[in-house]
């Protein structure tokens, strides 16, 4: 029942993280302008310089912010994410690591591979 409902979880979160993978770019690019006003913002030294970069850092964080849709994506990403993370730890918890125990029954082919390596 817990896959069935991870298998759901999943498939919607998929949907929705696709269909927002336009604004998730759109968010990108705004981001990037964002960052390369700043960058040259700080580098400039002149006035008309500095205001022209801020005029850039302005309109990439205004079209940034207005991308909405590209954040619901993100989440959505995000829950695709501890979906597949959550589906790969349910199948590691089912594993059972053998460790060597000192049962002469249980190892009869060590005991007896030593018992002749000590007579022979």
């Amino acid at each position: 029942m817990k896959k069935l409902g991870l298998v759901f979880i999943g498939i919607i979160a998929g949907i929705i993280a696709v269909s927002n993978l336009g604004s998730i770019i759109g968010l990108i690019i705004s981001a990037l302008i964002a960052y390369a006003g700043i960058y040259y913002y700080r580098k400039s030294e002149s006035t008309l310089l500095k205001l022209f970069w801020g005029g850039v850092i302005v309109i990439g964080l205004i079209t940034a912010i207005s991308n909405v849709p590209a954040f619901v994506g993100i989440v959505a990403a995000i829950g695709v994410y501890y979906v597949w993370k959550s589906w790969n730890k349910e199948q590691d918890d089912n594993i059972i690591e053998h460790q060597p125990s000192n049962d002469p029954f249980v190892n009869f082919e060590r005991q007896w591979d030593e018992l002749n390596r000590n007579n022979g």
